[in-house]
């Protein structure tokens, strides 16, 4: 089990302070605070970049589509389209998101050429 101490510091100058527990299945010889603090880390880097485009890009916490294999088949095509645009180093997803929507047969160029890593 570990605890962290967050602050937040917001532009208008107010501070705000939490404290939460977490718990690993970790060695503690392996569980020094630098790792778990990275390990911490690491999570809300994916929550924030990766999550955070299905959210406010793709308006998926909005969406009506609940019932049914609806929900998972949206949820798989964002996720191609996010791992697509950012294999091919596109800069923008909504940018192309409105692109590709004016140019289908250029989003589905996507698909043949994806880059080695």
């Amino acid at each position: 089990m570990f605890q962290l101490h967050r602050t937040r510091r917001f532009a208008d100058g107010k501070v705000e302070q939490e404290v939460v527990y977490g718990i690993t299945s970790l060695d503690p010889a392996e569980a020094n605070a630098a790792r778990l603090l990275d390990l911490n880390r690491s999570h809300w880097s994916i929550e924030n970049n990766f999550h955070r485009a299905r959210d406010v890009q793709f308006g998926e916490d909005a969406g009506q589509v609940r019932s049914g294999d609806g929900p998972q088949i949206l949820a798989a095509t964002r996720n191609a389209l996010n791992h697509l645009v950012a294999a091919h180093n596109i800069p923008s997803l909504v940018a192309a998101m409105r692109r590709f929507v004016i140019r289908p047969l250029e989003a589905l160029g996507l698909l043949k050429a994806i880059p080695e890593n």
